[in-house]
């Protein structure tokens, strides 16, 4: 079976421990397609893949509500985080929260690395800009640079640049070119950061393997991989937290 999963996901290092035991638990070869979380639903309402897996709850309810979803089941969470430089010249450290955070770096005209691509981060980022008072489409000096990439080559790009960067955190801790780079800020709730399985909808798509994506979303689910999920830790940091729950109707 086909699943769409989003770069930050996929850059976590996560899917590299699930795939192999999927195969030796199902028997099923999972084919991944790595993409931003805007690109998941255009291959999910296009039935190019059989489910996807995503964090962008206002999309994912509208995607379940026009039809081209089944439902939505949480499978874990974690969180987005602002790195930095060392020096941290926009003084993010000292915000009260996320949104004063942004505003320091956009008073200050520090270089600020958009992933620019429509996935779930980056519509968070958008999001948190917009409740600040502030629209990046209106930004000038160039300060703001948006890639068109993925969290790994945006983290890249940020780290050559010495500028400021929104990630979610497990992406940061697999990040292996750090350089003056650090996690400046986090803890603020509305940077809480929810995954969830969405099987594609074979009132649809007819051809969708609805079977295969059942078999899945009931595997991601269980009591084994989701304690696996919370025991997946890089330099002794937990990831992602499995909040896996019943399903239900509407949900």
């Amino acid at each position: 079976m086909k699943l769409a999963v989003t770069t930050s996901f996929h850059n976590s290092g996560l899917s590299d421990i699930l795939i192999p035991e999927i195969k030796k638990d199902l028997g099923l070869d999972v084919y991944l397609l790595v993409v931003g979380t805007g690109q998941a639903f255009k291959l999910g309402r296009a039935g190019d893949v059989d489910a996807i897996l995503v964090h962008s709850r206002g999309a994912e309810d509208q995607f379940v509500a026009e039809g081209y979803g089944t439902h939505r089941r949480e499978i874990m969470y974690n969180d987005f985080v602002l790195i930095g430089p060392k020096t941290d010249e926009a003084e993010i450290a000292t915000a009260k929260s996320a949104f004063e955070a942004l505003k320091k770096v956009a008073a200050k005209q520090a270089i600020f690395v958009s992933r620019g691509d429509d996935s779930g981060t980056h519509r968070k980022e958008l999001a948190l800009w917009k409740t600040a008072g502030l629209d990046p489409d209106k930004f000038e000096g160039g300060w703001y640079r948006a890639t068109g990439s993925g969290m790994g080559a945006t983290l890249n790009t940020a780290s050559g640049m010495n500028g400021y960067v929104f990630a979610d955190r497990a992406s940061w801790l697999n990040f292996k070119n750090k350089g003056d780079m650090k996690l400046l800020f986090s803890g603020d709730p509305t940077l809480f950061n929810q995954y969830a399985y969405i099987p594609v909808n074979p009132q649809k798509h007819p051809h969708i393997k609805k079977d295969l994506a059942a078999k899945l979303e009931n595997w991601l689910v269980s009591p084994k991989v989701q304690k696996m999920i919370g025991d997946y830790k890089i330099a002794g940091e937990q990831l992602f937290t499995p909040n896996a729950g019943t399903l239900k109707s509407g949900s």
